[in-house]
């Protein structure tokens, strides 16, 4: 501590301590922690917004990695007519500045009647170009085309095929895919502050309307920051097995 603020008074050194930011901060949670999440529940419905957050990233979730796999596993080990074209007008769709979609988007959901619910977030998110490009790379790489042909001359059809040797290969990057897109639809604020009200919100719109007045409460802020990050580490544990364990069993057969 510098002499000065050492020989200044009580209150000049408290003065002091605020103005040049040197006080010491709490790295446990504070007696109000249990009072700070109650006001969070109470101000902005977080519990709400936590279903329906969960609602929409766990449909987005499953919808677009169920979706990039079979179109991936489509694009990588069956050959149709016009398919590298299709590839590259999937993979040019990603120059364009989802922001522009914005506006048509919104007529469409407006003449659906699907303004302030849920299906509006969940539905034009079901399908990723990235998703299907990363998955029709992996597939090409670690799916051998003799085990396809193998499991043809056994008799197995397209579908079984998918779901008994492509799912079980492709299952660490399913994992690594579904992770992101848990997290990119979790974190999502852009869309769904357009297309839902505050009546149907998600965690990040809820989050918004917490510590509201003249003087934000900045603890009522962080309690309901930290509800909504709870449910993320849940999934990165759940799924991150799946990454690494993927990774070591390359690792192993390499």
């Amino acid at each position: 501590m510098p002499e000065r603020l050492r020989k200044a008074p009580i209150s000049g050194r408290r003065l002091l301590t605020c103005r040049f930011g040197v006080q010491k901060q709490a790295l446990i949670p504070g007696p109000n922690l249990l009072h700070n999440f109650q006001q969070a529940l109470d101000q902005a419905d977080i519990g709400k917004a936590l279903v329906n957050s969960l609602i929409v990233s766990g449909s987005i979730t499953v919808g677009t990695v169920l979706c990039s796999t079979l179109a991936g596993f489509a694009f990588a080990k069956l050959r149709f007519k016009g398919s590298n074209a299709l590839l590259a007008f999937t993979v040019g769709t990603m120059m364009i500045p989802p922001q522009l979609g914005v506006i048509p988007l919104f007529m469409v959901i407006a003449k659906l009647e699907w303004a302030n619910q849920l299906q509006a977030v969940i539905l034009p998110s079901l399908v990723s170009a990235f998703g299907v490009f990363f998955m029709r790379q992996y597939i090409a790489q670690s799916l051998p085309d003799e085990l396809i042909e193998a499991a043809r001359v056994d008799g197995a059809s397209t579908a079984r095929i998918f779901w008994q040797i492509v799912v079980p290969i492709a299952r660490p990057a399913m994992a690594g895919r579904a992770l992101v897109t848990f997290m990119t639809a979790w974190n999502d604020f852009f869309w769904p502050i357009i297309a839902l009200s505050s009546q149907e919100p998600t965690v990040q719109v809820a989050l918004r309307q917490l510590g509201g007045g003249y003087v934000q409460d900045q603890s009522v802020v962080m309690a309901g920051t930290l509800l909504g990050t709870l449910p993320v580490l849940v999934v990165f544990g759940l799924l991150g097995r799946q990454i690494v364990g993927g990774i070591m069993q390359g690792a192993v057969k390499g």
